[in-house]
């Protein structure tokens, strides 16, 4: 495996932590990293980033996780972090097709085998991470089961705006302008364009300064708004994830009651149709629930580590299509 950069120091998480380069199967280049707990490990949690994010932001968590016993491992996602951007502007967020996420799923699940950590998995998805993740179970992941923060099972939008939005990005698209950015959103990452006071992520301050000193000590790691195409495939994507029942494996799925990017109405539905799963609401948190104030983390970890053991001693499962 080659070696990749890992910023230990802007990431604050467990020692030990490293980073390689994996190909997916169409050629693009991601990145993969882990953190190995001390002493024999219970499992590995399978970290599945949001839009935007990159295997250094989550270095808190896997501190939390490592601590409980897990090993942890990241993934960038093609088109973010230090992956291969895949437009001109490498501010913009793009992807091909949302499968194409699915390719990056099994270059990391490879490096997982190879660096030999242990089993059994746990998928845990955050934002656009819990929609790859989410499809990622339909097509047969061997977790023995799944976390989900905040997923990315519908983008809240004004319900005026969403038929906008579907022939905005559609046509978009077809046109040939794809690649260029939605409305409405701008170049800058958003923990530095936008002030804490107006902030959608999160409501500890320390927590938004933590994002913000990764991006400006690692710009290389930054990223701004999704293109048009991007959008067009995430509208498509979380709409025929809607269609489909829940699949047949264990799930806790963390929500701030204050959330303001992906769509709530579409985590409840999916929720209460999960005959395995359990929905928590966290009183006053933001979208960026495991980057919330500390008695909210703490409340995260307190519910998700017993979970992941009782998921623990039962020992892998294979993988099986949903």
């Amino acid at each position: 495996m080659d070696q990749a950069p890992f910023f230990s120091d802007v990431a604050e998480g467990p020692e030990g932590g490293q980073a390689v380069w994996a190909k997916a199967a169409d050629g693009l280049r991601i990145r993969v990293g882990w953190w190995q707990p001390e002493g024999a490990a219970r499992g590995t949690v399978l970290l599945f980033p949001g839009r935007t994010e990159y295997i250094e932001k989550y270095g808190r968590d896997a501190r939390a996780l490592t601590e409980a016993g897990y090993a942890v491992l990241a993934i960038d996602w093609r088109g973010q972090g230090l992956a291969d951007r895949m437009v001109p502007n490498a501010r913009v967020g793009h992807v091909g097709v949302f499968a194409d996420y699915q390719l990056d799923v099994a270059a990391a699940l490879a490096v997982a085998e190879e660096a030999g950590l242990p089993r059994p998995w746990h998928l845990l998805a955050h934002s656009m991470g819990g929609c790859i993740g989410l499809r990622s179970l339909y097509e047969g992941l061997p977790v023995n089961s799944a976390v989900f923060s905040a997923p990315m099972w519908g983008i809240r939008m004004a319900a005026p705006t969403r038929p906008a939005a579907w022939v905005l990005s559609w046509s978009g698209s077809r046109l040939g302008l794809g690649h260029l950015m939605s409305p409405g959103t701008s170049e800058e990452p958003y923990p530095l364009d936008a002030p804490f006071a107006e902030n959608k992520l999160t409501s500890d301050p320390e927590m938004y300064d933590y994002m913000r000193r990764q991006l400006i000590a690692q710009p290389e790691l930054s990223l701004g708004g999704p293109s048009l195409h991007w959008l067009n495939q995430a509208l498509a994507e979380t709409l025929a994830l809607a269609r489909r029942p829940a699949p047949a494996l264990d799930c806790l799925t963390f929500l701030g009651a204050d959330e303001a990017i992906v769509d709530p109405g579409r985590i409840h539905a999916r929720m209460e149709s999960w005959t395995n799963g359990e929905l928590v609401m966290l009183p006053g948190a933001r979208h960026e629930v495991l980057m919330e104030t500390p008695a909210t983390r703490d409340a995260i970890f307190a519910r998700m580590v017993p979970f992941l053991d009782a998921h623990s001693e039962v020992g892998p499962v294979a993988a099986q299509s949903a």
